[in-house]
């Protein structure tokens, strides 16, 4: 039985209540401890055909989701940096193609049991073995536990499962290449070929010789250096399904040549509101595309495979970790993290319908599994250490008589900074040059390329960020650090009218930062409102040197 269409005649008027109803929807996610994952796809089903019928647009809809796309999978490419690869030590290369290999097989064979014919239990297998990183990073910063062993740990055999995500992507692509080749001539291989030599040419020659450079210009306007980031990552993923290798895989082609300059932090974190607000819409599309009726008949599957994935990716991750070495508590924190699916679950299924390998339903199925274990893997996560405490009985087979590999790492734990400084200017580095030379060790942080160079050519470690940005601050290494410090100027801000200060303050706080945080003004009357905020200092160089110089005069004889 269809519902009432309360579909609009205007697109503005319908973009508008699809969004309203997200921002609805995700307020009440939000009062539930859900990501916002959840909240849009519910909004999708609301809004399809089946409920309130409010997506008539469904092509303006369905660009939007396929943009979305292309800049997630930039943003995933971003992260692919060689260096980065090279740096992934045993464990996470082992418990990540660990936990893939488990979860592919067993996934494979219970998806045959439950009745799924061959293709359909390959492409739902390969789908429950992505995790979500945007909501364990998420969690993982709330908590403050980024830089805790099994933190660490997570992030490296989550960039392990983003490789995989990578090569099944590039594999879907060459599928469909290769059922382009079946379909067409000679011409039409010749030009998927030379196409594809051609974007791997640009891509190598700009990461090589161009992309440095030229971020280093673009990055003087914060803006222009978003513009830029989102027209590379378009424009790759245009170019990408011109030649018949599809947007995924161009966007992807894209963030990969960016993934070396120094740069890619902060490009990756001011695209993540735009991800976000892209994603509303490809999980908008997803949900409207929804048969409720054809769902109903997935509830039952979709539990054992939630069930699969709650319970079996932990208990992986908790037996190949016990297996290096690692406490039970360790292998318990990390695997935690790996019993969710992961919105590139739905997008892999989605390329699959395009191929032609899977239905309609196989999609509705992994969708009603993303929605149970992100749903559920959001209290696991955040009540990890009181269900630690419940389980701790039951999991001692999953620990070594001796835990060689934790009692190393545990010496190690000293590492990290005393002190991080917003601003390298001349007041910022002198602060900097001073805690340095008292023994303390400084992590500098600037937007201005040349403050940055300036700054680690006097020997500093320094790195490219930006105080306005309210999410750099969770992706900061500030366990054990005793101070950030601002000197950054009002003005300085790269937004017009920001207050860089403030903005850093509501970060800190929003990172659950235990340190002090020390601001600068002009004037002492302008304390006050960063004292409100929760400055634990106030410093005011003009008033602090004209006293010091007085006290330095009056000495005089």
């Amino acid at each position: 039985m269809r519902a009432v269409d309360f579909s609009f005649h205007s697109i503005f008027y319908e973009i508008a209540a699809l969004v309203l109803l997200a921002a609805v929807l995700g307020f009440a996610g939000m009062a539930a401890r859900q990501p916002l994952v959840v909240a849009f796809i519910a909004a999708g089903v609301l809004a399809g055909p089946d409920a309130l019928g409010l997506v008539s647009s469904t092509e303006f809809v369905e660009t939007l989701s396929q943009i979305s796309i292309a800049v997630l999978l930039f943003l995933v490419g971003l992260k692919l940096d060689v260096t980065l690869v090279r740096s992934l030590g045993k464990v996470a290369v082992a418990t990540g193609l660990g936990q893939v290999g488990f979860t592919a097989f067993f996934g494979f064979l219970i998806c045959l049991g439950l009745g799924l014919d061959a293709v359909t239990s390959a492409y739902v297998a390969i789908a429950l073995t992505f995790s979500s990183t945007i909501i364990i990073v998420k969690l993982l910063s709330d908590k403050q536990e980024i830089e805790a062993l099994h933190g660490k740990i997570a992030l490296g055999f989550l960039i392990v499962q983003d490789i995989f995500v990578v090569l099944a992507m590039v594999a879907l692509s060459a599928i469909g290449v290769g059922a382009a080749e079946a379909n067409g001539g000679s011409a039409e291989m010749l030009v998927l070929v030379g196409g594809g030599i051609a974007m791997v040419a640009i891509v190598y020659g700009f990461a090589r010789f161009i992309a440095t450079p030229l971020l280093g210009l673009v990055a003087r306007s914060s803006e222009l250096l978003v513009i830029f980031a989102v027209g590379w990552a378009a424009g790759m993923a245009a170019l990408g399904d011109a030649v018949g290798f599809g947007k995924e895989l161009g966007g992807l082609l894209a963030g990969v040549s960016l993934a070396s300059t120094p740069f890619r932090d902060a490009i990756g974190s001011r695209l993540a509101s735009l991800r976000d607000f892209l994603l509303l819409f490809f999980f908008l599309n997803l949900g409207s595309g929804l048969d409720l009726d054809t769902l109903g008949a997935q509830v039952g599957p979709a539990i054992v495979l939630s069930l699969f994935v709650l319970i079996g990716n932990p208990l992986i991750v908790m037996a190949i970790m016990g297996y290096l070495g690692y406490r039970k508590r360790t292998g318990f924190l990390a695997g935690l993290t790996v019993a969710q699916i992961s919105e590139f679950s739905l997008i892999f299924m989605a390329m699959g319908i395009t191929i032609g390998h899977v239905t309609e339903a196989a999609l509705g199925l992994v969708t009603l599994v993303g929605l149970v274990t992100i749903a559920l893997s959001v209290y696991m996560i955040t009540f990890s250490h009181q269900l630690y405490r419940f389980c701790e009985p039951f999991i001692g087979m999953f620990e070594r008589s001796r835990t060689f590999r934790e009692e190393s790492q545990d010496g190690d734990a000293a590492g990290g900074y005393d002190f991080v400084i917003f601003g390298l200017g001349r007041y910022g580095c002198k602060i900097g040059q001073a805690l340095q030379d008292a023994g303390h060790r400084v992590l500098g942080i600037d937007f201005d390329p040349d403050a940055l160079a300036h700054w680690r050519a006097l020997g500093f470690v320094g790195r490219f960020g930006d105080a306005t940005d309210p999410e750099f601050a969770a992706h900061l290494p500030l366990a054990g650090v005793r101070a950030v410090i601002s000197a950054v100027p009002r003005t300085r801000g790269p937004l017009t009218g920001s207050d860089p200060q403030m903005a850093l303050l509501h970060g800190l706080r929003a990172a659950n930062f235990a340190g002090a945080a020390v601001m600068t003004v002009n004037h002492q009357r302008d304390a006050a409102p960063y004292e409100a905020q929760g400055a634990s200092m106030v410093l005011t160089p003009f008033e602090d040197a004209a006293t010091f110089a007085a006290e330095r005069l009056t000495a005089l004889r």
